[in-house]
């Protein structure tokens, strides 16, 4: 967003976009096989391993994953860089593009861990150093002072991404913190963060300053695809519930200091409680990441409550 002059004259290339294209492919190429298009299949998994070729040589930097390319070939988001060395979504989208690998991704988000995170205010940063006067102009981001929204600041899209992409890999304790410092409510009542965010508590911010004198300053609040990003890392990642169809899993994320979790999940009129560590008290027991047909589950039982007295219970 706002890097509109990076590849204008149709010869740049994106690293991100490039780990997206996998993801979309992974997803769709076995839709185009079960419509009989076996063709049209064969030549996306082609090109898709060819771009996973491409990213870990032209696309890594030695220590994290480059941004991408100007149209005269000048790479972007690597330690040749005077302005922005690394950037935050091509590291994310190593990891939840699911084409990279362990020896790739792991320096990557250390890197982002190092370079990125802004651990007394609770931030990560999109991208620094942030762009100021880049001779390879990468388009109108360029024109945001340093450390506000996209050039710089933590902008809440890469963040929620990058938070998926800690929890994902295991860190769990750093995906808790990066939630922190994304949760309208966590930052408005911290008593360091709290006053300097000036927005809101109960609204998503599409971004959040990261430079002095505004450090932790609110930027765009009422940002609806942030709220709904940050949700489907809640729910989805964190707490792990993925629903598929007729099938569902749980594969919990939280932090250590997390003695448990209840979740109330409303399928085709039945009423699940799903529970995980010290909340676990009665029910069917799941493996983490197991996947269970929901409607085959009985309806009803002497485990309801009150407000769901059909309601089903399963422990994880």
């Amino acid at each position: 967003d706002g890097m509109n002059r990076v590849g204008h004259e149709g010869r740049g290339e994106s690293v991100w976009l490039a780990w997206f294209l996998c993801s979309v492919v992974e997803q769709y190429a076995p839709i185009a096989q079960a419509r009989g298009e076996h063709g049209r299949a064969a030549r996306w998994n082609e090109a898709r391993r060819g771009w996973i070729a491409a990213l870990h040589d032209a696309g890594w930097d030695g220590a994290w994953f480059r941004r991408a390319f100007f149209d005269n070939g000048a790479p972007l988001g690597s330690s040749a860089n005077d302005e922005c060395r690394i950037d935050l979504i091509a590291q994310a989208w190593s990891v939840l593009s699911g084409a990279s690998d362990d020896a790739h991704t792991g320096p990557a988000m250390a890197a982002v861990k190092e370079h990125l995170r802004d651990e007394p205010a609770g931030l990560l940063r999109l991208l620094t150093p942030p762009f100021a006067r880049s001779a390879n102009h990468p388009g109108y981001i360029q024109a945001y002072p340093p450390g506000v929204r996209e050039n710089g600041g933590q902008y809440s899209h890469g963040a929620v991404w990058a938070l998926m992409a800690q929890a994902l890999q295991g860190d769990h304790e750093a995906a808790w913190q990066s939630f922190e410092g994304l949760s309208p409510a966590h930052r408005a009542r911290h008593p360091e963060r709290g006053p300097a965010y000036e927005l809101e508590p109960y609204v998503m911010a599409g971004d959040i300053y990261s430079a002095a004198p505004y450090v932790g300053r609110g930027g765009w609040s009422w940002y609806t695809g942030s709220a709904a990003w940050l949700h489907r890392a809640a729910v989805e990642t964190l707490l792990g519930l993925v629903v598929r169809g007729d099938r569902l899993s749980i594969t919990p994320r939280v932090p250590a200091h997390w003695p448990g979790f209840e979740m109330t999940l409303r399928l085709g009129g039945r009423v699940l409680r799903l529970q995980h560590g010290d909340a676990r008290t009665q029910g069917i027991a799941l493996a983490p990441g197991a996947w269970i047909d929901w409607q085959a589950l009985p309806i009803g039982g002497s485990a309801g409550t009150a407000d769901a007295p059909d309601a089903v219970w399963l422990s994880v």
